[in-house]
Parts: structure tokens; sequence; C-alpha cells
């Protein structure tokens, strides 16, 4: 798949897939940026509408959305709870490029999260357990210690904590973004197309 979009191609109608679009860019970053090619912002809102963000990894994409994984407990995952809509943000400083996707959350499946779980090194696994999330701590020991006791309470075969899962984004919009000189970049927005869900895009001025 070719990374790159223009007039020609819109003008010809072959317009191409966002998804393969992206892979191209990831894969692209994946040799150019010096760390987490895959992290990504992730913006939601509380009950209230007051919005937040935070930097996630990005742990899997294909037609159906973009996946992450986290403490269901946590900020992001109380607030995707009352509000199950989210907006990720790409960046690649090495490329100059970033992309923007907005869309409807929903949760991954037991069977896909348990499967990412055990991918997980131990340790991290670990620490899903012993970790409360985004809740108050009394002080570093604290969370040492129960590291400790989880360390000495299971073998290698961790379990998934029933509050450890993962979300997808389906999107409804995705746009790409390439740097040009003065600031004159390219724009390119997809949008779901009614209720057949086909992709239509367009140049936006940068």
């Amino acid at each position: 798949m070719n990374a790159t979009l223009d007039d020609t191609t819109l003008k010809s109608g072959q317009a191409p897939d966002p998804f393969a679009l992206f892979t191209a860019w990831l894969e692209e970053a994946a040799a150019t940026e010096p760390n987490d090619a895959n992290a990504m912002a992730l913006a939601t809102a509380d009950a209230s509408g007051l919005p937040d963000v935070r930097m996630v990894l990005l742990k899997g994409h294909d037609a159906s959305g973009f996946v992450f994984y986290t403490n269901l407990e946590s900020a992001k995952g109380v607030e995707l709870a009352v509000n199950p809509q989210a907006a990720l943000l790409f960046h690649w400083k090495s490329l100059r490029r970033q992309v923007r996707v907005r869309g409807e959350v929903s949760p991954v499946s037991a069977e896909e999260a348990d499967a990412y779980f055990a991918s997980r090194p131990r340790g991290s696994r670990i620490g899903a357990w012993a970790s409360d999330q985004s809740r108050p701590a009394p002080d570093r020991a604290e969370l040492e210690r129960r590291v400790t006791e989880r360390d000495a309470a299971y073998g290698d075969d961790v379990p998934r904590p029933p509050h450890w899962s993962g979300f997808r984004v389906v999107p409804s919009a995705i746009e790409f973004w390439k740097d040009g000189a003065y600031r004159l970049h390219d724009r390119f927005a997809f949008a779901r197309d009614g209720a057949a869900g086909e992709w239509r895009v367009q140049r936006l001025f940068p």
C-alpha cells in the first residue's frame, strides 16, 4: 500500500482504504520513531462532559477499529462506561505526520482480552493485579508490597483480573495530516457515509 494520498488519487475515485493507509503510515513510523510508534493520545469525557486525555499504546487495529487495554476501574475505564465515545491522536514527529480518529467505543471480547493479557510479560500481569490504577496510593511502598504479595500468590500462569480488559474505538472519522512548507499542510478527512458505512474522503484546508 502506497503511503500517499493526493488530489490525483481523489479525482480518480480510487481513494485508498483508510485502514490500509493507516497501516502503511504506522509501519513507516515504526522504522523511524525512536520509541513507541504505536503511542497515541486517548481523549475521553466524564459524565459532565469534561474532557480528559492521556497517552496509551495501540495494541491492535484492523477494519473493525483501534484497540487498547486498561484497568476498567481507571479514570478512562470509568469515563468510557458512562460515555462510550473517544478520540485518538497519533503523532509521528520523525515523519512530521499525524492521524486523528473519532468514534464510538465498544469492549473487546473476553477471548481477545485473555489472549492479549497472556502475551504480556509476567511482571506486567502481576502489576495489573497490584495497581488500583488512577486512584490514590498512600506511598510507593504500598504498591511494592502488593506486587510482592501477588508475585508470591501466582506461578507463571497469572490469570487476567476481572477488572482488566480492552476497548475498541470504532471510527466514524479518520483524518490524515502531513506537514507542508510554510504551514501549507496536507489534510485528508475520511468519514463514514450513510447506513452502508462506506468511506468518503475530502481534502481540508490546512
